[in-house]
């Protein structure tokens, strides 16, 4: 624990949160980098969003409306950028990687991680990264495994993850996919409970065999849930301005985060995608504090959560 830390939190000093080791545990690749940043790289103004979504289709409506689908050359300079981000925030753990489907984009798993290794070279080099396959769930699992191997057999990355429509199929459908990471010694992390409900959280976890949760918030609604996710020391990887501005959380303040740690659930704090939503890992600590969801030495204790497995 950091008192420092702490103080900084109570006097809303934000620069001096970012003078802190934090991680991000959950993002999603360029996505990861700053609005300001992605606009300059694409030639337009980004701004973050800044009015209430329902639904995913609205999510990726926006997304496609702001971003587009940019060049694939622009891809080095936009992950640089997502790396760059994370050092001015004063991450000391960034786990951040691209859909095993970018090698449609670049041609080669070599392609894709040469890119990503370039990035964090130029971007955040002192920063310690933690290099994740991403799957997206409306693939077919045939393209998906197609895809994957060729990235496995690098022996380069850590970690796998599942995001993407949480209904598109079922979950058991990817088992195969993760039994493939786990036999290659990927640490195993998939999106759920975003969307869903608190049952599909322990579903996910006991089907794919998780190491981690993305999201994760519905398991505030069962006890036996939250009892399941703590005694199995189940992390939640969570991002509370994704989930207010996704309408999956009323505000800050009654953040289900907050149940979810007085039940002894290992919960982190982190971006989602800052390039849509613009808030750090520090605002988010700082944003919590001050709606009066955790108090500091909560928040402290979260934040080194995020700095070990």
């Amino acid at each position: 624990m950091n008192e420092e830390f702490q103080r900084a939190l109570k006097a809303g000093d934000l620069d001096a949160v970012r003078g802190f080791p934090k991680a991000d545990l959950h993002n999603h690749g360029w996505a990861g980098a700053d609005p300001a940043s992605v606009g300059k790289i694409l030639g337009k103004k980004i701004a973050p969003l800044d009015h209430r979504l329902t639904s995913m289709a609205e999510m990726h409506a926006w997304a496609g409306e702001h971003f587009g689908n940019p060049d694939p050359k622009l891809r080095p300079g936009l992950f640089e950028a997502a790396f760059a981000r994370a050092a001015r925030d004063g991450l000391a753990r960034f786990e951040i990687g691209d859909d095993v489907w970018a090698i449609t984009l670049d041609g080669s798993a070599h392609n894709v991680t040469n890119i990503l290794k370039r990035a964090h070279d130029r971007g955040a080099p002192a920063v310690e990264w933690i290099p994740q396959l991403g799957m997206s769930r409306h693939c077919r699992i045939e393209d998906i495994r197609r895809w994957m191997e060729p990235f496995l057999e690098l022996r380069f990355y850590r970690i796998v993850d599942l995001s993407g429509d949480e209904f598109a199929q079922p979950i058991e459908n990817f088992k195969p996919l993760y039994r493939l990471a786990k036999k290659n010694g990927l640490r195993l992390k998939a999106h759920v409970g975003e969307w869903g409900d608190a049952d599909s959280v322990r579903r996910a976890v006991e089907e794919l065999e998780l190491d981690e949760v993305q999201h994760g918030i519905a398991a505030a609604d069962s006890q036996s849930v939250m009892r399941f996710l703590a005694d199995h020391r189940i992390r939640l990887n969570i991002c509370p301005t994704s989930n207010l501005m996704l309408s999956r959380v009323e505000s800050l303040a009654s953040h289900p985060i907050r149940k979810l740690f007085d039940a002894g659930v290992r919960v982190t704090i982190n971006t989602d995608d800052m390039a849509m939503f613009g808030q750090s890992v520090s605002h988010e600590f700082l944003n919590l504090y001050k709606a009066g969801c955790l108090d500091e030495k909560e928040l402290d204790q979260i934040r080194e959560n995020g700095l070990s497995d």
